[in-house]
């Protein structure tokens, strides 16, 4: 099972909101070699660490590829730039945000690429979707289900679904 993290609090050019940025997003993913095949239901969330930016809009997709991890990466980057993405400041307000969260399981520390993503665990808009549309899902570290990690959480990170049209 391959995760990929959607987020956007800022709307792409041509979109009317960061929700219709999110869903265009997930159009865009799909390619010869990239295959989206579920999506949670989206959730409106306070950015994290907190601040005064808009709340993201934000689910998490499963896909299907062939494709090495590292590709996978240089996919989302792509689709990334394609909405207007621009990398600066750290947790910087921004059109979109894909994040490969996990590659079937496998455990990967390199200079580009951590598997699975190393804040996954902590982020309340991640573990929420992903409990809908995988609840099964072990992390590979920690060896707890989406729905123990977010049991853990303490208080805080607000989120809630988005009524999506």
């Amino acid at each position: 099972m391959i995760i990929v993290g959607i987020g956007s609090n800022l709307a792409a050019p041509g979109y009317a909101s960061p929700l219709d940025t999110g869903l265009a997003a997930l159009d865009a993913l799909a390619a010869p070699h990239f295959h989206p095949v579920a999506c949670s239901p989206w959730y409106e969330s306070a950015p994290v660490p907190e601040s005064d930016q808009p709340w993201f809009a934000n689910a998490v997709a499963l896909v299907e590829t062939e494709r090495e991890p590292e590709f996978v990466l240089d996919w989302l980057l792509t689709v990334e730039g394609r909405f207007g993405r621009v990398r600066g400041e750290r947790n910087a307000a921004r059109t979109l945000d894909l994040d490969l969260i996990d590659y079937d399981g496998l455990i990967l520390d390199t200079p580009r690429l951590t598997l699975p993503h190393p804040r996954m665990h902590e982020r309340r808009f991640v573990l929420a979707p992903l409990c809908d549309l995988a609840p099964g899902w072990r992390h590979p570290r920690l060896g707890l289900d989406a729905a123990a990690l977010l049991a853990r959480l303490p208080p805080g990170q607000p989120v809630r679904r988005a009524a999506v049209p």
